[in-house]
């Protein structure tokens, strides 16, 4: 296997290990979102506080929510796997082509 293959299989296990080594060794915790605990630190400040804005539109429970959420991390990963991809393709287009520059310096 090349160096950076090697490379890759490493940090893919660091950061395994990195997301399921907290949860496996903190038992009974919970490991609850930062909405929840902005809230109770409002409350703790002002107890009076009443929100100033409702959501627009409200998930119909936590399933629809984790849904909208992972469609959006997937997305999200999509446009930079989508970004970086091009990057790298055009750089090796352009040293195939013997090509230097940007795209712009090539059209003038």
């Amino acid at each position: 296997m090349k160096k950076t293959g090697l490379l890759v299989v490493g940090l893919l296990l660091a950061a395994v290990l990195i997301a399921a080594v907290p949860l496996l060794t903190i038992h009974n915790s919970e490991f609850g979102g930062a909405d929840g605990a902005a809230e109770d630190a409002i409350t703790q400040i002002d107890p009076d506080y009443t929100p100033w804005m409702e959501s627009v539109i409200a998930p119909p429970g936590g399933e629809t929510e984790s849904l909208l959420f992972c469609l959006q991390a997937g997305l999200g990963s999509a446009v930079l796997g989508f970004g970086f991809g091009y990057l790298i393709a055009r750089k090796k287009y352009q040293k195939q082509t013997g090509q230097a520059g940007t795209a712009a310096q090539i059209q003038a």
